[in-house]
């Protein structure tokens, strides 16, 4: 509740205030709500979802949320939440079908006229089925599609995002094969990652060339505790932190790969250096999607569940529980501290070469309308966050995981990430505790 002095009352107190001008706002990707409504090509995970057992609960997105048909009530709920901005997918297997991109601009003139600011990404995992990131001309064409969306939504949309976690669609769907597309490559999947990286840098070069000036990426990081002080167990946590963290920010914020990555990227030395100075394009800002940390240590030899992926045997690491925390209906830890940590660290390992931070996701899993447990959760992330801030990292916004309940990838509708409930089967929309808990947070901020 709103008090004279601006900030927020919660069960643990007034929140503290964010800086003037901090960009408030919810998040969602366009395979998980949209449905296959109109005309759409189809996608890695239309041909993932087909495959029996891919999916927990045996389900597709064909349907999701149906926002394509229910945009305009969407639309209302985030009028009526009152955040700043709308972080969305731009479905590529939309755009290449006839007309796709006429709904995006309805959806974009809807937004404005609600005076909700646009912010898509460009890539949120769903690669239309012909392609392949393995083939390095799939970064081309991805540029080719990125410049076709930014000369019709370029003149009402101001702030871009290229991709969306390319750390988790190389490693899940590329290396473990829990994601679309499925395959099962371990340490073979290392070029999915520089060709999505090169895809980056060359859709920041198409963006700029369109005329924009506000680019980012939504990468996910989080800390990396080793789970005891042995050597074994620091060397597992330093190379599990390496590929989730330095191998997909330090191409980009210093145009190297870490030691002895780049020898097992695609093409020559040459090549890779090249494409170095592409993928490293300056950013106005950069964009970190958090959930938790992850404790670290070495290979115990045996598969494990962590998450709810099986991790490999074979893998030189193993991902242990973090005990002592409360854990998220997904079984994810809640560790708001993390995130002060991981922004700080940021901060100390590539001073100003890091731009602007903007958490461009955090969320968690909770059922129920009266959802305390999430509000807990965005409370004490919101805390976290303002001690960065306060410690001194430039962090400019806030988006949270989500505005709805939709379509959880490889759990189906098992898990629900959203401020607004939807019910699977007539799809209606309920706004939950948690959204006007934030929509409070927002006009205290305010």
């Amino acid at each position: 509740m709103a008090t004279d002095t601006g900030t927020t009352g919660t069960s643990a107190g007034a929140l503290p205030r964010f800086p003037d001008g901090f960009l408030w706002g919810v998040s969602t990707s366009a395979h998980q709500i949209e449905g296959a409504a109109d005309a759409r090509e189809a996608s890695v995970w239309d041909t993932f979802t087909a495959e029996p057992g891919r999916i927990k609960d045996g389900s597709t997105a064909a349907v999701a949320c149906d926002h394509v048909h229910r945009h305009a009530e969407d639309v209302a709920l985030l009028a009526g939440l009152g955040v700043d901005a709308y972080r969305f997918s731009v479905s590529w297997p939309r755009v290449n079908s006839p007309g796709g991109l006429d709904f995006y601009d309805r959806l974009v003139d809807d937004l404005c006229a609600a005076g909700v600011r646009p912010v898509p990404t460009l890539f949120h995992w769903d690669l239309p089925a012909r392609l392949d990131w393995l083939r390095r001309d799939t970064a081309a064409e991805f540029a080719q599609y990125v410049s076709v969306v930014a000369e019709r939504l370029g003149d009402r949309v101001t702030k871009w995002i290229t991709l969306n976690e390319p750390a988790e669609h190389t490693l899940l769907g590329h290396a473990l094969g829990v994601h679309a597309p499925g395959r099962r490559l371990l340490f073979d999947a290392l070029p999915v990652a520089h060709h999505q990286l090169l895809a980056h840098g060359l859709a920041v070069q198409a963006l700029r060339a369109a005329g924009a000036t506000d680019i980012g990426i939504a990468n996910s990081h989080g800390p990396t505790w080793p789970a005891s002080g042995e050597a074994a167990d620091v060397e597992a946590a330093g190379l599990y932190d390496m590929l989730l963290n330095r191998l997909f920010a330090e191409p980009l914020l210093l145009g190297r790969y870490p030691e002895g990555v780049g020898e097992l990227m695609p093409g020559s030395p040459e090549d890779v250096e090249a494409d170095l100075g592409v993928i490293a394009q300056p950013l106005d800002w950069y964009g970190i999607n958090y959930y938790a940390p992850a404790r670290v240590g070495a290979p115990q030899g045996t598969d494990a569940e962590f998450g709810g992926i099986t991790l490999p045997a074979e893998l030189p690491f193993a991902v242990r529980q973090i005990e002592g925390r409360p854990l998220t209906d997904f079984g994810w830890p809640v560790v708001p501290e993390g995130l002060t940590e991981l922004l700080t660290g940021f901060r100390s390992r590539y001073g100003d070469r890091l731009p602007p931070v903007v958490i461009t996701e955090n969320g968690c899993s909770y059922d129920g309308l009266d959802d305390q447990d999430r509000i807990a959760y965005l409370d004490g992330h919101l805390r976290a966050l303002h001690r960065a801030i306060t410690a001194g990292v430039d962090v400019r916004g806030y988006f949270v995981w989500s505005l709805l309940d939709n379509w959880e990838w490889a759990e189906g509708y098992a898990r629900r990430f959203g401020l607004v409930h939807v019910d699977h089967e007539t799809r209606r929309r309920t706004p939950k505790a948690s959204y006007a808990w934030f929509r409070d947070v927002l006009r205290a901020q305010r």
